[in-house]
């Protein structure tokens, strides 16, 4: 009975082998109970090692290397929920080390990762195409890195979590280059811009602007300069914020300085002005802030070898006195006319490398917020403008309107008083001859001398409004009458 009851031992050998064999080896497929996932690949005792796919229901995956069940090694990790896919290095499942991100929105980056995200040194070309190469710090661009944007601007410099914070170069595509400080991805700090057109501030910036920006254009000087005929003037200008600040941080603005005479029209003769404008020239009137309009007024001026030195003004005690370099540092402007331009052949400044060093007297560059124009005086008036004098009232339809020199000096004072000033005989002139020596100067009266920017293009976007000076041109003294003198008297003006 009891070797009837014994089970024998051959009879237990085939069972354990049958255990032995069913440890999962080689190739194979698997179903978990949690029906989400599903392998297929390569077992090495009982466990997932060597090449395998790990599927997910939702059609995610992992393909690639297994060591002892984990994922450890290269492989390719696909997300169906963003469509991202990563090849690369693992850890225990998460990406680590070297690999490649393609985001579905066309993004991509290369380099670095730590514990699943971007760290470390890499390169990151974003859905617009911008290309970003340095370091990260948990997904984010954080450490020194340079920065391509779409716009053709490129970035060197300290990055603090997506944002460019610390010391940075910003090279624009328009040609204007920053190199300063910056905080929250816009200039703040100390910094210098060199702007395309040639305007230089070296100074503190604001949240992406100048702390002392100039605001306006202002002329030293009396409200109203007097100067005798055919007398030269000199212009000292100034870059002042609107609270009469000199912007000393400034350099490089390019202004032009130009005239206007006084357009006079008399109520009951509209036809008549100061100047009597013939042949195809346009009067344009341009309105000044002195309670007139002016039409536009030649300038003449001699250049000098020292006319690009400045100098400041002696009642400007806050512009610098240390010596300045006689040229700027942008060398190369040259007039470019621009198209459809408001003005009278108005010449425009740009950069361009190979240009001719500019040195008009009518046209200066602005260092540290001050510029001059020296020996600049009014032009004789062009062929086409008319000088008309009044003395007394206007002729009538019986009256010869014609004059001569002879009449001119036919004027007879009459008897005065004392403390009177002499009175004349009314007399009536209309387009009277200048004299010769008169040819060659502007007649006495009102003026205006404006002062422009024409930065091209404008510094920030920003022109600065025209300034105005009123001018009055006063007769010259009478020269005692000789022999040998032709020249006769300047006609007076009333």
């Amino acid at each position: 009975m009891a070797s009837a009851g014994r089970v024998p031992e051959d009879s237990r050998s085939p069972y354990k082998g049958s255990m032995r064999r069913m440890v999962r080896d080689g190739y194979g497929h698997y179903l978990y109970q949690n029906t989400f996932f599903r392998y297929e690949g390569e077992w090495k005792d009982g466990k997932k090692h060597g090449h395998g796919k790990l599927l997910f229901k939702d059609g995610s995956y992992y393909e690639g290397e297994f060591v002892n069940g984990e994922i450890i090694g290269k492989g390719q990790r696909y997300w169906a929920s963003s469509g991202n896919t990563y090849s690369g290095q693992f850890v225990l499942g998460e990406l680590q080390g070297q690999g490649i991100m393609r985001y579905k929105d066309g993004g991509k980056y290369e380099g670095e990762f730590s514990h699943g995200v971007r760290e470390g040194y890499g390169s990151l070309i974003d859905k617009n195409g911008q290309v970003y190469q340095g370091s990260f710090h948990e997904n984010k661009k954080h450490g020194v890195g340079q920065m391509i944007f779409n716009n053709g601007d490129k970035y060197e410099g300290d990055w603090i979590l997506d944002q460019r914070q610390g010391h940075g170069v910003l090279h624009s595509a328009d040609g204007s280059t920053y190199e300063g400080q910056w905080r929250n991805g816009v200039f703040n700090g100390q910094g210098l811009m060199i702007h395309c057109s040639g305007t230089i501030y070296d100074g503190l910036w604001i949240n992406g602007y100048p702390a002392t920006q100039a605001s306006k254009i202002v002329i030293l000087g009396p409200k109203v300069i007097k100067v005798v005929q055919g007398s030269p003037i000199t212009m000292r200008v100034q870059l002042q914020t609107d609270e009469g600040e000199i912007v000393e941080n400034e350099s490089g603005r390019v202004l032009k300085v130009w005239a206007g005479v006084r357009y006079v029209q008399l109520p009951a003769f509209s036809n008549f002005a100061f100047f009597k404008v013939t042949g195809d020239a346009e009067v344009k009137p341009i309105q000044t802030p002195f309670g007139f309009e002016c039409i536009n007024y030649p300038l003449t001026g001699r250049p000098e070898t020292e006319a690009s030195k400045f100098e400041c003004p002696d009642d400007a005690p806050s512009c610098p006195k240390e010596d300045l370099e006689p040229e700027s540092l942008l060398k190369s402007l040259l007039y470019r006319t621009r198209a459809d331009s408001d003005d009278l052949d108005e010449p425009h400044l740009t950069s361009s490398p190979g240009n001719q060093i500019f040195s008009s007297p009518h046209y200066q560059q602005v260092d540290h917020g001050c510029a001059e124009f020296r020996n600049v005086s009014l032009a004789p008036p062009p062929p086409e403008y008319h000088p008309i004098m009044f003395l007394g009232s206007l002729p009538n339809k019986k009256e010869d309107h014609r004059c001569s020199e002879k009449m001119v000096k036919s004027k007879k004072k009459l008897p005065q008083r004392r403390n009177k000033s002499p009175t004349y005989q009314k007399e009536h002139c209309v387009n009277h001859p200048p004299s010769p020596s008169d040819t060659f100067m502007a007649y006495p009266g009102e003026y205006v001398i404006m002062v422009q920017e024409i930065t091209t293009p404008p510094f920030l976007g920003k022109t600065l409004p025209t300034a105005f000076a009123h001018l009055k041109v006063l007769p010259r003294k009478k020269q005692p009458h000789s022999r040998d003198s032709s020249r006769s008297p300047t006609p007076p003006f009333e």
